[in-house]
């Protein structure tokens, strides 16, 4: 029988084949976003089993088990491993048209050479013989990493985190684990204890008593520098949507000082916080050269019950409505008024705003650097064969596919790399296709640059990591 994964898996034409398996297929993989764990990658931990490697943590498989009516006890409860996985083994045949179904076989065939498909009839002896692998030194978490070619990894961190693993990380181990600036903490003021909660522990990592929206700014900076000395150079801000109001100096420090002492402060002066402090945050980025990222458009934590119970990031949210362009213009504009505006990365959820998006980048584009600010990857929802197909020919439509800086797996899975390997393989097809169609060049001098680039040599020169 022959193999679901076959050599031109999603490549549908000659012109798409030769593109992906010479220019695309071999080329190493800058992961520059993603959730895993920094403290794994410096233990060079052991997975026990595929369920811990495969379920552990991963919303996107629990999804999909509940909507196949499978209980919460087979997710994030108490049930054995083996049980687990029997369950998601048993989702695997209604995920067809999921990108789970693709990624799921395409993992199995690159970290296990195991080419069957996943099934109720498979799982036992899937399940065993990847458990297996998993248990030997060659399946640690750092070889792992280098079975797929990673050259660079960025994990996401809060200001407050010691950055102890990326320390330890530091000159033993090949391939670069960086960390990225996430400062969301100081942006969630909707819970008021959590937020002075959290401002004591930015207090404790600083060193800065944060007493006044200046002191606020003066700890974030320090933490920006600490963060800076120790290899970061991207930030990432996990935003719902922009935000933009006009404030003073005078306004910020009042509405902060009232959100210290716990008062209610009204729509409008949250917003004038929040695009005070994101301001400032986004001054520090361009000061020290980082390249900024911002993903919008999600609408989190939906089910108000289970994250009670659950938790964030444990498969509860979806995508939110359009962004307001007006105010995420004037925002980019506030920075670039001052000269202030770093590299920036837009990432979208809403597939209606793909357009805006784009447009929005071209705006802020002043020949500095190639695609200094530009449209990033199909995140999320939208990280599957038709948001992807979408995103490019919207993106060569309006934009410069050409300064595309690539594809990131935003994962918290060890085993999500073949990731990469789809995108590469989604984008020589489109770019075949469209050869195929007579509206692209048959010139490997023209599309051997484009293809790399967009594989990798894009994302290197843009990040100088």
């Amino acid at each position: 029988m022959k193999h679901f994964i076959s050599e031109n898996f999603l490549l549908n034409n000659d012109t798409a084949s030769r593109l992906y398996h010479n220019y695309a297929e071999n080329k190493p993989v800058i992961d520059f976003h993603c959730h895993l764990s920094p403290a794994m990658i410096a233990d060079d931990r052991k997975f026990e089993n595929l369920t811990r490697a495969w379920l552990e943590g991963d919303h996107y498989k629990w999804r999909a088990m509940r909507i196949n009516g499978i209980s919460e006890e087979y997710c994030t409860g108490n049930k054995n491993d083996r049980e687990k996985f029997a369950r998601w083994a048993e989702t695997v045949p209604a995920a067809i048209g999921n990108p789970l179904y693709h990624w799921t076989h395409l993992e199995l065939a690159r970290y296990f050479s195991i080419n069957d498909l996943l099934s109720p009839a498979t799982s036992a002896h899937i399940y065993d013989k990847a458990s297996e692998m998993l248990n030997s030194p060659e399946y640690s978490v750092r070889n792992l990493l280098r079975m797929m070619k990673v050259e660079t990894v960025c994990t996401t961190d809060d200001p407050a985190d010691t950055l102890e693993h990326h320390i330890k990380l530091k000159g033993t181990f090949s391939i670069k684990v960086l960390p990225t600036w996430r400062p969301d903490n100081v942006i969630k003021i909707e819970d008021g204890i959590k937020f002075r909660d959290y401002l004591k522990k930015l207090e404790a990592a600083s060193g800065i008593s944060i007493s006044s929206f200046k002191r606020l700014t003066e700890a974030l900076d320090k933490r920006h520098s600490w963060f800076n000395e120790n290899g970061c150079r991207l930030s990432d801000h996990g935003m719902d949507r922009f935000y933009f109001a006009a404030f003073t100096a005078s306004e910020a420090e009042s509405i902060f000082t009232r959100l210290l002492k716990g008062e209610t402060i009204s729509y409008e002066e949250a917003e004038k916080y929040k695009t005070a402090i994101m301001t400032e945050l986004c001054r520090m980025n361009h000061r020290r050269g980082w390249t900024q990222q911002f993903h919008v458009g999600a609408i989190r934590n939906n089910n108000e019950r289970l994250f009670a119970k659950l938790g964030p990031d444990t498969g509860w949210d979806s995508i939110g409505s359009n962004q307001d362009a007006y105010k995420m213009s004037k925002f980019l504009s506030s920075l670039d008024l001052t000269d202030q505006l770093a590299k920036t990365i837009l990432y979208n959820l809403n597939p209606a705003d793909n357009e805006m998006m784009i447009t929005m980048a071209g705006n802020f584009n002043d020949g500095t650097f190639p695609g200094k600010v530009q449209y990033g990857a199909a995140w999320w929802f939208l990280d599957q064969k038709n948001g992807m197909e979408k995103h490019l020919k919207d993106l060569a439509s309006l934009g410069l596919l050409r300064r595309f800086v690539g594809m990131v797996t935003d994962s918290r899975s060890f085993l999500s790399y073949p990731r990469h390997e789809y995108f590469r393989r989604i984008l020589c097809n489109f770019i075949g296709e469209e050869v195929e169609k007579g509206l692209i060049p048959d010139d490997d001098e023209l599309l051997k640059p484009l293809i790399e680039g967009i594989a990798y040599n894009n994302a290197k020169e843009f990040f100088g990591f």
